[in-house]
Formats: C-alpha cells, structure tokens, sequence
C-alpha cells in the first residue's frame, strides 16, 4: 500500500498568505513525479498556527527519489537574483505512515 508524508509547518497569522501564495506557484512541482499519488495544503480554521502538507506516495522509494531529486529544488526556493526567500513557517515536522486501511465514496 502506499505511504502518507505530512509536513507539519507552523504558521505565523502574518506569514499564511505568503505561504499559501508560495504553494499556488509551485503548481506541478510534484505532480508529475513518479509514484506520486496525491497532494493538499491544509490550512488550520481554529485555535492552532499548524498548516499540514500532505502527500500520498506510492513508495517509501518514489518519495525518497522525489526528496532528493525534483523536492531538493521545489524547497530550495530563490529569486532571480539567486537569494533564498524568507521561510514563511517558524518550524517544521516531517510524519510519515503507512496506509493500512482506505474507503473511497460508494459510486452507485
């Protein structure tokens, strides 16, 4: 089965915007990726500055070479200039699981 990352970024209330502009232009930077399977931005509705990323992978593997391939420069960043914008987020926390389990809508 396949393997969940959740990037648990934390959020100042001044810096969501900039983060949630950042990930709209970022746009196909992972979905063409082999053995990718599944990308969303979770922004936090109450009581907490957590932001979650999660992607659905087909293997431990696919992401490693996603990691350090395609993800290295996707998180890298930079300006024309060649300097590294501000990260919007304060802190970051890498899970990772395994999908045992999994339910889609009946299609009836």
């Amino acid at each position: 089965m396949s393997i969940v990352k959740i990037n648990v970024l934390t959020v100042p209330e001044d810096q969501r915007e900039t983060l949630e502009k950042r990930f709209a232009a970022r746009a196909g930077a992972v979905e063409s990726s082999d053995g990718f399977e599944w990308f969303e931005l979770l922004r936090p509705v109450e009581g907490t500055d957590t932001y979650l990323v999660y992607t659905r992978w087909r293997s431990e593997e696919d992401f490693q070479n996603w990691m350090t391939g395609r993800g290295q420069s996707a998180h890298r960043g930079g300006s024309a200039e060649g300097e590294r914008p501000k990260p919007a987020a304060t802190d970051s926390t890498l899970w990772s699981f395994e999908v045992v389990q999994q339910a889609a809508p009946r299609q009836d």
